[in-house]
């Protein structure tokens, strides 16, 4: 099984290529749509991996993927400007998630 990045950053496809990963750099909701439907037809990728900017901004097409398919796992992560989230996004996805306050 393989992983694939899908990133908006020319700087995180390098590094994630240094570490084995194939990837491509897009930056339009087209582009996104196109590489996204090209790599879920590769049976071989278990893992997509794009940066926070996708989820942000075209939220539709990244949920549609998760709620549609099982395989593969799709992960966000932050970019070379750093994360987005708040510095306690983990505790407060797991209090929704679980309904307890941890």
């Amino acid at each position: 099984m393989k992983m694939y990045l899908i990133s908006d950053n020319v700087d995180t496809c390098t590094g994630m290529r240094l570490a084995g990963i194939e990837g491509a750099v897009v930056h339009e909701r087209e582009e996104l749509k196109s590489e996204l439907d090209r790599v879920l037809a590769d049976k071989e990728v278990a893992v997509i991996i794009l940066t926070e900017k996708f989820g942000r901004e075209f939220p539709d097409l990244i949920n549609d993927v998760r709620l549609s398919r099982s395989l593969p796992l799709l992960i966000e992560i932050p970019d070379r400007h750093g994360t987005t989230r708040d510095e306690n996004f983990i505790t407060s996805y797991v209090n929704e998630a679980v309904g307890v306050k941890l």
